[in-house]
């Protein structure tokens, strides 16, 4: 089972390196379409991005639930604009994760 431990660490730092810090006004596009998704300022996106592309549908789910994890809302895409906010954001196909730039943990 070390392989498969060792696979996914691999995988994290890969999905670590593909998240960078981006305008808000970047990333409008996505959320035009419906493809930007929210991550919690209490959860670390690069884990989120990771049990995404994992199809970890439980854990999705229960952040969801939580209200931890969920699409970009009109009202959060306005301030965002309104600030002309940086955030972080990584892709995972064919979604966009956004957390404030305070965030990454």
């Amino acid at each position: 089972m070390k392989t498969i431990s060792n696979e996914q660490e691999i995988y994290r730092a890969k999905v670590n390196l593909e998240t960078a810090r981006i305008a808000w006004k970047e990333l409008q596009r996505f959320f035009a379409s419906g493809a930007a998704i929210h991550v919690s300022d209490d959860l670390d996106l690069v884990e989120v991005a990771f049990q995404m592309s994992q199809d970890n549908a439980a854990l999705i789910q229960q952040w969801m639930e939580a209200g931890k994890l969920g699409k970009v809302t009109d009202a959060q895409a306005a301030a965002w604009f309104e600030t002309d906010a940086l955030l972080w954001a990584v892709v995972v196909s064919p979604w966009v994760l956004v957390q404030p730039s305070g965030s990454l943990q």
